[in-house]
């Protein structure tokens, strides 16, 4: 486990901890009070240091690199051996940064799409860190037109510190690309449920981002640029990131508040890291609810809520 600077005083007490329970077996003393205390000292400023994160150490929390990626929710959700990946935006390329495919629920068929970061500097590189390209996002919308024919609902899982902001991005039209989603998003004809399950920012999350309903996980942060990019833009450094992801209301609190979502999705005590699979079965209950509730509704209906749920964030003044 790797610890956060903010999580120093819960990695003394797992050290102390460990060595508490070191010393009991090496001895055969009996330490089983001394290690029950430090275990409730552990829960009690996990407590103390989780239920009062500021906005820039939920940041960080997100980007943890313990904490479970697009690829660990679907084989940690789906039924086994259900999930077929499908490639390429039949145009340009593959994208590795965006991935989806067809899998099944207990039972239930869905097409999940989502940004994908790496574990090792390898993977990292060949991920782009999670920063899709142009064909990305068309990979994405083919893949979503694919669901809207056979009426399969839409899971798109959001983690990316926004689209890949490099040349050759642009010269294949990133913000057409992104453009195009949103639009054709917006009148897609089957259920589309959007999770922010870690770094939500900017266009690079909107391209995959227009849902029937959207969800955040507790410690993720969805906004319309990173902290740093922004203190970069008004400060000319990033020395001020705490004060822009102050003042940008990224948290899902603040994004619930503002009704930018609908929900957000409880992670265990410390972050989804701790326990993978108690979140992965928080957002399989999420998205199997949210399945059984709209799927009365027609192609039309559908597309008139998702266009009624966007319209109304915006406040317009003549």
């Amino acid at each position: 486990m790797e610890y956060l600077s903010f999580e120093l005083p819960i990695q003394e007490l797992m050290e102390q901890y460990q060595t508490c329970s070191l010393v009991g077996e090496e001895s055969g003393v009996d330490v089983k009070l001394a290690c029950s205390q430090i275990e409730d000292k552990i829960i009690e400023k996990k407590k103390e240091i989780y239920g009062n994160l500021t906005p820039w150490q939920r940041v960080q929390l997100s980007r943890h690199p313990d904490r479970p990626y697009t690829l660990d929710y679907i084989n940690g959700m789906v039924d086994k051996g259900s999930f077929l990946e499908l490639h390429g935006d039949r145009n340009f390329a593959d994208d590795p940064a965006l991935i989806g495919g067809l899998a099944t629920l207990d039972g239930q068929k869905v097409m999940i799409i989502g940004t994908q970061k790496g574990r090792t500097t390898k993977e990292r590189q060949h991920r782009r860190f999670g920063m899709p390209n142009p064909e990305g996002y068309r990979k994405a919308l083919r893949l979503m037109k694919l669901a809207e024919k056979f009426r399969i609902p839409v899971i798109t899982l959001v983690d990316t510190p926004g689209a890949y902001p490099g040349l050759e991005a642009e010269e294949r039209g990133q913000g057409e690309a992104i453009a195009r989603n949103i639009f054709e998003m917006t009148m897609l004809k089957t259920p589309i449920f959007t999770y922010i399950i870690g770094e939500g920012a900017s266009g690079g999350a909107l391209g995959i981002g227009v849902g029937n309903k959207v969800y955040m996980l507790e410690n993720t942060w969805y906004t319309v640029i990173a902290p740093e990019s922004c203190s970069s833009i008004l400060w000319r450094n990033w020395d001020h990131k705490e004060d822009a992801a102050n003042a940008l209301n990224l948290t899902p609190k603040d994004a619930l508040r503002e009704k930018f979502i609908d929900g957000i999705i409880e992670e265990p005590l410390g972050g989804a890291h701790y326990d993978p699979e108690t979140t992965y079965l928080n957002l399989k209950a999420s998205i199997l609810q949210n399945i059984k509730a709209f799927s009365k509704f027609t192609g039309k209906e559908l597309e008139t809520q998702r266009q009624d749920k966007f319209i109304a964030m915006g406040q317009f003044k003549g």
